[in-house]
């Protein structure tokens, strides 16, 4: 699939290209922050799972940049954005990069260190894994991965913050939905307009972190197990959120946000005119990965394509 063909078939992939985004995915955030308005009274921010930093350009563009425009702002009055990723990626302005695992008490221990003892207003996951099509397993990984991000939320996120994470709806969407009103009083599952219909994907919009009295850290999974089974005492195990529902029926709200009537991410979208009328250029991505997982994989590809075109000559 050419770039000029994905240019017409995906418009927000198109648009990202011409506005400076890493990728599509920053038009998520900004729907779901017109309508949260997650952005309000930030000042300490926390981006997990950031590679190749599309919402930390976000972040960076509606906190950092316009108070630096400020005549009132002072520099240690500036917002402080951090991005955490296993992989490194591209400078962005006004963007602390730490690279850790999401997982490690030792990487929140770093983000409070950037935050000089204090704790972030608000934590945004945009990290999914690797799509295998198979949707139970799909969801399963995604749900665990939002976990690992709570792992860490516990630790940095003051009382009365927000985090958003990515998450893929499934039949299990209840238990997870327990799980994170837990620690936050109001939970919505939103769908941006620019994220696909036929993707199962939403964002978990998690509003006024109050964690239960008397909660430690370490005692996290602990605490999530029983919300995954009817007695609560951890005993019946069993990961499903099927006692959920009956009379146990648990309404998750869910809410589409970004401009109803703007781009539909589904439908293909004719490629512009340039004003002289020559016909149009595709873009190349604002910024590649600089050192991506799969680069070995390609090298080795590409070295096998090599030698099945140029054989060994035998004498």
């Amino acid at each position: 699939m050419g770039k000029a063909s994905r240019d017409k078939r995906d418009i927000y992939y198109r648009k990202a290209k011409e506005e400076g985004w890493r990728a599509r995915s920053a038009f998520k955030l900004l729907q779901i922050d017109e309508e949260f308005n997650i952005f309000e009274g930030v000042k300490r921010v926390v981006d997990l799972c950031a590679a190749p930093g599309s919402w930390s350009q976000v972040l960076s563009r509606k906190l950092y940049l316009p108070a630096t425009l400020s005549s009132d702002s002072k520099d240690d009055d500036l917002p402080l954005i951090v991005a955490i990723d296993l992989q490194p990626m591209a400078p962005i302005e006004g963007v602390i990069q730490v690279q850790g695992d999401i997982t490690n008490a030792r990487t929140a221990e770093v983000v409070i260190k950037h935050f000089d003892g204090c704790k972030a207003d608000l934590v945004v996951c945009d990290g999914a894994p690797d799509v295998t099509g198979l949707h139970d397993m799909d969801e399963f990984v995604q749900s665990q991965l939002i976990l690992a991000g709570l792992t860490i939320v516990t630790h940095i996120l003051k009382n009365g913050g927000k985090f958003i994470a990515k998450i893929f709806r499934g039949k299990d969407t209840s238990l997870l939905y327990c799980q994170l009103k837990l620690f936050f009083t109001q939970v919505t599952l939103a769908k941006p307009k620019s994220s696909r219909n036929s993707s199962i994907e939403a964002f978990a919009v998690c509003e006024n972190y109050s964690p239960p009295e008397g909660f430690n850290e370490k005692d996290l999974h602990r605490l999530l197990e029983k919300v995954g089974t009817p007695s609560g005492t951890g005993h019946d195990l069993d990961c499903s959120s099927g006692w959920l529902e009956g009379a146990n029926k648990v309404y998750i709200p869910f809410l589409a946000c970004g401009d109803l009537s703007g781009y539909d991410s589904d439908r293909s979208y004719p490629l512009p005119k340039s004003t002289d009328g020559s016909s149009y250029k595709s873009l190349d991505p604002v910024q590649p990965p600089i050192d991506p997982p799969y680069k070995r994989a390609l090298e080795i590809k590409k070295a096998s394509n090599h030698a099945s075109l140029n054989p060994p000559i035998l004498h």
